[in-house]
């Protein structure tokens, strides 16, 4: 059995039912992450769609909602692919401390890929401050592959600034 030392909750498309599940099936089958279960975030986050469907958490207190979302227990490696999933040495996500809480009230330390904070707030603000509670399937319609973007990977950072 793998050590699964780390926890992150996933507010996405990684999430059952989404168009990027699949790299965590992957990584439950290789015994890499295991589904925790149904959180929400315990303070209140800006949720919001950006370019290409792409969902991204902000990091600003106060504004937003609690977030709706699911916590897997990942080992080091799954956490090394999610990092390169996300992008988080091109700048598009940063992995921050998050609280998350089931509905039951139990609460876990994990972290969360938000949007990185070079345009995390500008995104915030291009969508009127108006933040969803949960990235769903209605949401996931209007997603992109990365492999189907124009330009490439992702060209959040260009069309933000």
């Amino acid at each position: 059995m793998v050590a699964k030392p780390h926890m992150i909750f996933a507010y996405g498309t990684l999430k059952e039912g989404l168009p990027n599940h699949a790299l965590m099936e992957e990584l439950m089958d290789k015994d890499d992450a295991v589904l925790v279960g149904t959180y929400f975030t315990r303070q209140p986050y800006p949720l919001v769609c950006g370019p290409h469907g792409i969902p991204y958490l902000i990091n600003l207190t106060g504004p937003g909602q609690r977030v709706k979302g699911e916590v897997y227990a990942v080992s080091d490696s799954a956490l090394v692919r999610l990092d390169e999933f996300e992008g988080v040495s091109a700048g598009y996500y940063e992995r921050l401390p998050v609280v998350a809480v089931e509905e039951g009230g139990e609460s876990v330390e994990a972290e969360a890929y938000f949007g990185h904070r070079s345009f995390g707030e500008v995104l915030w603000k291009v969508k009127g401050e108006m933040g969803l509670r949960e990235y769903g399937e209605k949401e996931a319609r209007e997603y992109v592959r990365k492999e189907d973007r124009p330009g490439g990977r992702n060209n959040i950072l260009d069309l933000v600034r």
